[in-house]
């Protein structure tokens, strides 16, 4: 329930866990939690006795003994090496539902220009709202910069005492809030990697307990907005700053003032600093607009855009790992027409002539028709 807190003005949530614990709104949960997954096995093993395991978890909420299972770790290295941790089938249903309670209320809470992991955004229009920038700037006669920020280890550095005081602030129930402390202090797993320290080099003694967040889960990605949305309203309402974008853990201003760009990333990295416990990594830099905005995986100008060249050459290799899985015969016609019309798409938001023909080609000198796909 959306209410007023009378001492302070500010809108804030009540009442909804018991909500959250309701047989119908479970089974909702379950149903988004399947989307396509529903033929691997812990899927399956759970929608047998749906009733009894959506009962069994329903009756866990209300009693307050439910407990996160243990996470399965693995390792992806697109775009860069991550360490992604997956919950077992029963949690994400959770995850949905906690998500169900709280995205509708924070997504009205956050700036227009933050666009990642909300329903309506995405990294299509980010980078159409940077260019929309980027053209009204090229028409005035003073040359434009950027800043571009980028936290360093995000989601692997996120404070759990500082998010927990955040929520807290919104979120004026109790049950709701022992919940979130249960999926933010896991006690199955570390999520916090020490300063300086990748996650390919960690052992397992080393994972910090206070800090970070599982890459992976549905609540992280809300977690993550939420936490980062002090920042945005920072720049806006302290800094005073239009044209900013941010894409997760990547930000973007353009001014037509050098020095007033590094006087906001001062700021901004004392903010970070001070209030989030994050720092800046050594990608942040100004530089002129006319030499192109590197951002949501595009490098933009005021007339044009391309991907960016790691982008492009990870798109090269992924298409000759497909087309050695259809000449090994380990990729049906339908994966493969998938995967064209996701190419394509991605493409004709840029200008890619030459990158699409370089892609398809791949495929024609290997003897696979893909241009009527």
């Amino acid at each position: 329930m959306i209410s007023k807190d009378t001492k302070t003005n500010t809108q804030i949530l009540t009442d909804m866990y018991k909500d959250l614990c309701s047989f119908d709104e479970l089974y909702e949960s379950y149903l988004m939690a399947i989307k396509h997954k529903r033929t691997r096995d812990d899927v399956m093993n759970f929608s047998y006795e749906l009733e009894s395991n959506l009962l069994e978890i329903q009756n866990e909420l209300m009693n307050k003994t439910y407990t996160v299972g243990p996470y399965h770790s693995f390792y992806v290295t697109e775009p860069k090496l991550r360490l992604v941790m997956a919950q077992q089938f029963r949690d994400r249903i959770v995850n949905w539902a906690i998500y169900r309670q709280l995205y509708p209320f924070y997504d009205r809470l956050f700036i227009n220009d933050s666009y990642a992991c909300r329903i309506g955004k995405g990294a299509l229009k980010a980078a159409n709202r940077l260019q929309y920038w980027l053209r009204a700037a090229d028409r005035k006669p003073n040359r434009w910069y950027y800043l571009k920020f980028d936290i360093s280890k995000y989601f692997y550095r996120v404070d759990h005492c500082v998010l927990m005081e955040i929520l807290t602030h919104r979120i004026r129930d109790s049950d709701m809030l022992w919940l979130l402390d249960k999926i933010i202090n896991s006690e199955t797993r570390k999520f916090g990697l020490p300063s300086g320290i990748s996650p390919e080099n960690c052992t397992k003694e080393m994972w910090l307990s206070d800090v970070g967040m599982p890459i992976g889960n549905l609540s992280s990605q809300l977690f993550a907005n939420v936490y980062l949305n002090e920042l945005d309203q920072f720049i806006k309402h302290e800094l005073k700053v239009k044209k900013y974008a941010r894409y997760m853990d990547d930000g973007v201003i353009l001014s037509d003032s050098k020095t007033q760009l590094a006087e906001y990333l001062e700021g901004i990295s004392l903010f970070l600093s001070e209030k989030l416990h994050l720092s800046l990594n050594s990608k942040t830099r100004i530089a002129p607009c006319d030499r192109g905005v590197e951002f949501v995986g595009y490098k933009i100008w005021a007339t044009h855009r391309i991907l960016k060249r790691q982008t492009a050459r990870r798109m090269i290799r992924h298409a000759k790992n497909m087309r050695d899985l259809k000449l090994s015969g380990l990729l049906t016609d339908a994966h493969l027409r998938g995967y064209i019309a996701s190419t394509k798409g991605t493409l004709q938001h840029c200008d890619s002539m030459g990158l699409q023909t370089k892609v398809l080609s791949i495929f024609d000198n290997a003897g696979i028709d893909v241009y009527n796909f």
